[in-house]
C-alpha cells in the first residue's frame, strides 16, 4: 500500500515550487490532492501532470488571503471528496527584505494576509472538519526566518514566527484529538518566491551578513520528502514541532 493511500490532501500554493513538489509526491503516494494557488493556469497544469502519471488531483483557484476564499476551497474538498485527511499551508510571499522603517502598511497586509491569515483561516476550519472523526495532519510552511532575525525582512520575518506559534499551539491544544500539526522551517530552496523582488537596499545588505555561511539551495522535492513523512504515520509522534531543513545553514 501507499503511504497516504485513501487519503485527502489539500496543498496551498500548490501551483509552483514548493507547494508543486509537495502536491505531486503526495500523489504519487496515493493521495488524492487539491491544488489551491492564486494562479489558475499553474495548477492546471500541474494536475494534468498528476493525472497523467496516474495520480488524483482537482484544482481551485482562490487568493488564499481572503477568508471566503479558503472556505471555498473547503467547500470544494468536501463536495468533490466529501472529507479532508491532510492541509498543507504553503502559500507564501516575500517582503523585498524590507526593514521595519520602510514597512508601508500595504506590505505589511500583503505580507501578513498571505502567509499568516490564510493559515490561520485554513487551520481553523480545518480542524473543524478534524474534530468530527479525530483524525487529521496539518504541516505549515514556515522558514528559517520564522526562526532568527537575520534571514528576511521585517513583515516575512514576523509573518513566520507567527507559523511557528501556530504551528505549536495547535499541535498542543489538539493532541489529544488525534490531529498533529507540524512546521517545515526551509533554508535556501530553488523557487520562483524571489522572482521580480525589489531588495531594499539595506535590508538585503544585512541580510547577506552572514551570505558566506549558506549552503548551496536544494530543489523543492527536499522539502516535499520531508512533508511527507510528516503526513504518514511514520510521524505519529512528531507534533507540534519545528523541523528545519536548511543544509546547515542555522547550525553555524
Amino acid at each position: 500500500m501507499k503511504t497516504l493511500s485513501n487519503k485527502i490532501a489539500l496543498v496551498t500554493g500548490a501551483g509552483s515550487g514548493i507547494g508543486k513538489a509537495i502536491a505531486t509526491l503526495f500523489a504519487e503516494h496515493g493521495a488524492s490532492v487539491v491544488l489551491a494557488d492564486l494562479h489558475q493556469v499553474n495548477i492546471e497544469a500541474v494536475a494534468k501532470a498528476i493525472k497523467v502519471n496516474g495520480g488524483t488531483a482537482i484544482c481551485y483557484a482562490a487568493d488564499v488571503s481572503r477568508e471566503d476564499d479558503v472556505k471555498q476551497i473547503l467547500d470544494f474538498t468536501l463536495q468533490n471528496y466529501g472529507t479532508l485527511d491532510i492541509l498543507v499551508n504553503n502559500a507564501g510571499i516575500m517582503d523585498n527584505f524590507t526593514p521595519v522603517e520602510d514597512v508601508t502598511d500595504e506590505l505589511w497586509q500583503r505580507v501578513m494576509g498571505v502567509n499568516v491569515n490564510a493559515a490561520f483561516y485554513a487551520c481553523r476550519s480545518t480542524i473543524r472538519i478534524f474534530l468530527q472523526k479525530n483524525a487529521g495532519v496539518i504541516i505549515n510552511i514556515a522558514s528559517v526566518g520564522g526562526l532568527f532575525g537575520g534571514r528576511a525582512g521585517c513583515a516575512y520575518t514576523t509573518s513566520k514566527h507567527a507559523i511557528v506559534g501556530l504551528t505549536k499551539n495547535i499541535g498542543y491544544d489538539y493532541a489529544q484529538k488525534g490531529i498533529r500539526c507540524n512546521a517545515i522551517a526551509p533554508g535556501g530552496i530553488n523557487t520562483n518566491i524571489t522572482h521580480g523582488m525589489e531588495p531594499n537596499p539595506f535590508g538585503f545588505e544585512r541580510m547577506n551578513a552572514g551570505a558566506g555561511n549558506v549552503p548551496p539551495a536544494a530543489n523543492p522535492d527536499a522539502i516535499a520528502e520531508l512533508a511527507l513523512f510528516l503526513a504518514s504515520e511514520k510521524a505519529y509522534f512528531i507534533n507540534g514541532a519545528v523541523i528545519t531543513a536548511d543544509g546547515g545553514w542555522t547550525a553555524y
